[in-house]
């Protein structure tokens, strides 16, 4: 009985030249255009419909990767959904949390936005600001706020703790404020890795 899946060859794939759809099996082709460009295609029926998904050009995507593709994909279809529309949604959803993305310097500007008018004057403002600039965007403030751990933290941190014990100690608990604003506005979850009492506080030694 004929092979019906994995029909194709390495060999096969790298060599064949004819235009047209070039079948492995279980919905997986290597379509070749009239150009003489390669690219992988899954076939599949739902609904009493016929459709055609594209799994990406040979060049990046190599014939064992094609297969596992098309494995998951009969896998969506054997359940009822529909693989296109199970990809489209996944890109949704990551155009949308990459606009949700707040950066550390992000949040930090917010921070400092949302409670300066509270603060005695102008000046402990421009002092948040300074610290921060100095100590804590050139380790993590182009970084998404919700990667922002302990390592981190701490790698801010260690090089003035000894010398500018008091400078770290302000910076530590102006990162844990901040740190603490986008945990409540959801850009971030779990425990605050720059919080004292308990946690940097058994890390950091004070002078």
């Amino acid at each position: 009985m004929a092979r019906q899946i994995n029909r194709l060859s390495a060999r096969k794939v790298s060599s064949e030249s004819k235009q047209g759809y070039h079948s492995d099996g279980g919905g997986l082709y290597l379509q070749i255009s009239k150009f003489g460009t390669k690219s992988w295609v899954f076939r599949f029926t739902l609904n009493g419909k016929a459709r055609e998904m594209g799994l990406g050009a040979l060049h990046t995507v190599s014939l064992a990767e094609a297969r596992l593709e098309a494995e998951q994909c009969r896998k969506m279809v054997r359940d009822g959904s529909d693989p296109i529309e199970e990809r489209q949604q996944r890109r949704n959803k990551k155009m949308v949390d990459d606009a949700r993305r707040m950066t550390f310097e992000a949040c930090a500007d917010a921070y400092i936005e949302a409670h300066e008018a509270g603060w005695r004057n102008d000046k402990h403002a421009s002092q948040w600001r300074r610290t921060l600039e100095t100590y804590a965007y050139p380790i993590f403030g182009s970084l998404s706020v919700d990667a922002i751990d302990v390592g981190l933290v701490m790698k801010a941190l260690e090089p003035i703790w000894s010398t500018k014990t008091e400078t770290a100690s302000r910076v530590r608990g102006r990162i844990e404020n901040i740190l603490d604003w986008a945990t409540t506005r959801g850009h971030r979850e779990g425990e605050n890795p720059a919080r004292w009492k308990g946690h940097l506080g058994r890390k950091l030694i004070k002078s």
